[in-house]
C-alpha cells in the first residue's frame, strides 16, 4: 500500500520520516491565527490591568517556548534546532480580536511549519488562559500556515 501521507510506511504504520538523505537548507515558516473576545476583554488586555498581568507579553513567551517544544507535543515531529522564532500580535479593536503571527526559522533537513503553527496555537491559548476568568466566550479562528520556504518543495504561500 502506498500513500501520499509521509508519516505512514508501506504497511500503513505510523513512523517518523527519515530525513537523513535531505539537504540542509535554510527553512522558514509563517503561521497566523486570531482570537476573538468581548470588547471589554480586549480593553483589559490593552490597559495592562488584567489580573494575571501583561497578557501579550506572557503569550509571546509561551508561543516562543511552544515552538521550541513542538517535537514534545506532536509525536512524529523531529526535534529542530531553531535559529529564530518571532511572534507578533496585532490588535483589531473594531472586531475585538488579536491576531498572532509567528515565524520560525532553522537551517536543517526538515521544515518548521509545525513549529510556527504550534507557536500561534499556544500563544492564542495563553491569551484565553489569562482572560478566561472574565470572558469564557473567547474563541479562535483561522489558525493556518501563511508561507513556508526551503527544502526540496521550495516556496509555498497561501493563496498563491
Amino acid at each position: 500500500m502506498t500513500t501520499p501521507l509521509t508519516h505512514f510506511d508501506s504497511q500503513g504504520q505510523a513512523h517518523m520520516v527519515d530525513v537523513a538523505g535531505k539537504s540542509e537548507t535554510r527553512r522558514i515558516a509563517r503561521a497566523v491565527g486570531t482570537v476573538f473576545m468581548r470588547p471589554e476583554t480586549l480593553a483589559l488586555i490593552e490597559s495592562g490591568d488584567a489580573k494575571k498581568g501583561d497578557v501579550l507579553g506572557v503569550a509571546r513567551i509561551a508561543a516562543i517556548q511552544a515552538a521550541k517544544r513542538t517535537s514534545d507535543l506532536i509525536p512524529l515531529c523531529h526535534p529542530i534546532a531553531l535559529t529564530n522564532v518571532g511572534v507578533e500580535f496585532t490588535i483589531d479593536r473594531p472586531h475585538a480580536s488579536i491576531t498572532c503571527e509567528a515565524t520560525a526559522q532553522t537551517v536543517g533537513r526538515t521544515g518548521v511549519e509545525m513549529e510556527a503553527l504550534t507557536a500561534v496555537s499556544v500563544g492564542l491559548l495563553t491569551i484565553y488562559d489569562m482572560c478566561k476568568a472574565v470572558d469564557r466566550g473567547i474563541h479562535f479562528e483561522n489558525i493556518r500556515l501563511l508561507e513556508k520556504d526551503g527544502g526540496k518543495s521550495g516556496h509555498w504561500q497561501a493563496g498563491a
